[in-house]
């Protein structure tokens, strides 16, 4: 299966989870909860007031060498768009890719995903645990802080487990 006919499946619609392809073509199934998703929405809109262009994406799929992986939260740059428009999946990461993980991710699963939209060119990956701390991942490794936010002391704690 690829992803256009995952997205125009009539089975695979409404679905309460997300889903992604690995490189076969199988269907990866995640349960979310509504935490995980006010977690989406908070670290979103962070971003976005913060940036002041480009557009937040939730739910960005792009292609990688493992198949299509869905970004909880992306931001794409004005440029990104404007060269990339909004093409499903994506055939090159954004700047920005978010995890936000969830109980049943193992710190494999994570490291790879990391691996994966840095290949696919992003220039930083965050990853969100449950009690909203965040870690910054570049092609150098680990980050003290993002580097994409500028200007501001945003380090590790958006504070938003409840």
């Amino acid at each position: 299966m690829d992803w256009k006919q995952a997205i125009s499946d009539p089975y695979l619609k409404n679905l309460p989870f997300k889903i992604e392809l690995n490189k076969w073509g199988q269907i990866l199934m995640s349960p979310a909860t509504n935490h995980h998703g006010r977690l989406q929405y908070e670290i979103g809109s962070y971003i976005d007031q913060r940036k002041q262009s480009g557009k937040i994406i939730m739910e960005c799929s792009i292609q990688t060498s493992d198949g299509v992986k869905v970004a909880d939260v992306a931001w794409a740059s004005d440029s990104f768009i404007g060269r990339y428009h909004f093409d499903t999946p994506y055939k090159k990461a954004p700047e920005i890719c978010v995890e936000i993980t969830s109980p049943s991710n193992s710190k494999g699963e994570i490291d790879e995903k990391i691996q994966l939209y840095l290949a696919q060119g992003a220039n930083e990956v965050w990853i969100v645990n449950e009690n909203g701390n965040i870690s910054f991942y570049s092609k150098d490794g680990r980050l003290p802080q993002s580097m994409e936010i500028q200007g501001e002391s945003f380090t590790h704690d958006l504070n938003l487990a409840h």
